[in-house]
C-alpha cells in the first residue's frame, strides 16, 4: 500500500521531519504500507538540501521505501496512486482528495496566524469524512483511520457548493 504525503504550496516542517520519524514509519508499516511519497514544498527537514534544486531522493527507512521532492506540477497522479493521503488542512488538498474517495488525515499547522486549517479539519471530522490529527497525534491517526468507516464525501455540484461549505463551517 501507498501513503503520500503533502504539505501543499508552503512549509510545514514539523509535519515532514515527524512523518520520517520512527513511530510513524512504524505505524505506516503495521497498517500494510509499503510506499511513502512526501511532497515536502519549501520544508525545512534533514533531507531538504538533497531536494532543493528540484531533484527527488529516494531510499529506505524501517522498511518503507520513500521517495520525497519539493513540488510536481499537479498532485492528481499522486492522490490516485495513494490508498492513504495525510496533508496539510488546505481546502483545496482536502477536496481534491475527498472527491477521490480516498482515505485522509488532515494535520493542521499549529504555526499559522489565523488557524482556519483547523476549524475545517474539525469540522470535516465530526461530518465523519476524514480523521483529524496534530502532528504528535500522527502515529495514532494512521491507525484509528483504518478503524474507522468514513463518511463518502458528497459528489461535486456546483449549486450545492456554497452550502454545504456554510453548512460544513457551521455558518448555517
Amino acid at each position: 500500500m501507498r501513503a503520500f504525503v503533502t504539505v501543499g504550496s508552503t512549509k510545514f516542517d514539523d509535519l515532514v521531519q515527524h512523518t520520517l520519524s520512527e513511530e510513524v514509519l512504524f505505524s505506516l508499516k503495521k497498517q500494510g504500507y509499503r510506499e511513502l511519497v512526501i511532497q515536502c514544498g519549501n520544508s525545512t527537514f534533514e533531507l531538504a538540501s538533497s531536494v532543493a534544486n528540484g531533484s527527488e531522493q529516494k531510499f529506505e527507512r524501517e522498511g518503507i521505501s520513500v521517495e520525497c521532492w519539493k513540488f510536481k506540477p499537479t498532485l492528481e497522479a499522486e492522490y490516485d496512486r495513494a490508498d492513504l493521503v495525510i496533508s496539510h488542512a488546505g481546502s483545496g488538498t482536502i477536496l481534491d482528495v475527498l472527491r477521490k474517495d480516498k482515505r485522509m488525515i488532515v494535520v493542521p499547522n499549529e504555526t499559522l496566524l489565523d488557524n482556519h486549517q483547523k476549524e475545517l479539519a474539525v469540522a470535516l471530522e465530526e461530518k465523519g469524512h476524514l480523521k483529524a490529527s496534530t502532528v504528535s497525534g500522527l502515529a495514532q491517526a494512521i491507525e484509528e483511520v483504518h478503524q474507522t468507516d468514513l463518511v463518502p464525501f458528497p459528489p461535486f455540484d456546483g449549486a450545492r457548493f456554497a452550502g454545504i461549505l456554510d453548512e460544513t463551517m457551521g455558518f448555517i
